[in-house]
């Protein structure tokens, strides 16, 4: 599973870099003017990602590995509701997302294969407690953050920007002979 998380992270980071620039390139009406989505505009699916992880990326913190890397979290809000809103500019914003990226690589890197299979006991944000295994937990990191980057590119469609290429799949190592 280790491998797959990698390149979830990679993944991870490399579509949230490129979403973030096409936002900095917005003027900022139209990068918070609601279009209808269910966090509304762009930057607040972008928001809202970014609450999410660190709802989730905080619950990973009782891993009795005690990975290190997530000490960092403690310069970054730790959010209660999935709507609220973490900073008053998207300069604060991206610059967080980038932390955040950058914490969620290091876990996976300090991650082995056994620590996947370990539950984790947490409250969710009803505040109702839940144990489930790790490994699933990070794949649902990933999944909900490739959901509402889903989002995010249809919001960028309305507004005519052009998000390139969003596959996974280029994000795969290529393993065999070019095609000529």
């Amino acid at each position: 599973m280790k491998q797959q998380f990698t390149l979830m992270a990679d993944y991870n980071a490399w579509m949230n870099g490129n979403l973030y620039r096409l936002a900095a390139g917005l003027d900022d009406g139209d990068r918070s003017r609601d279009l209808g989505a269910f966090f509304g505009s762009i930057e607040g699916t972008l928001n809202h990602i970014l609450v999410a992880d660190l709802m989730w990326v905080n619950r990973f913190r009782v891993h009795p590995a005690r990975y290190r890397c997530l000490d960092e979290l403690d310069l970054l809000p730790t959010p209660t509701t999935l709507s609220e809103t973490l900073y008053p500019s998207f300069a604060e914003l991206h610059q967080a997302r980038d932390t955040m990226d950058r914490i969620i690589a290091d876990l996976i890197e300090a991650s082995d294969e056994q620590d996947y299979a370990v539950p984790l006991h947490y409250r969710n944000v009803k505040g109702e407690p839940l144990t489930r295994a790790f490994g699933p937990l990070l794949m649902h990191l990933f999944n909900h953050q490739t959901h509402h980057r889903g989002q995010a590119t249809t919001l960028f469609h309305q507004l005519g920007v052009d998000v390139g290429v969003t596959d996974l799949l280029v994000r795969i190592p290529n393993q065999g002979p070019e095609s000529p």
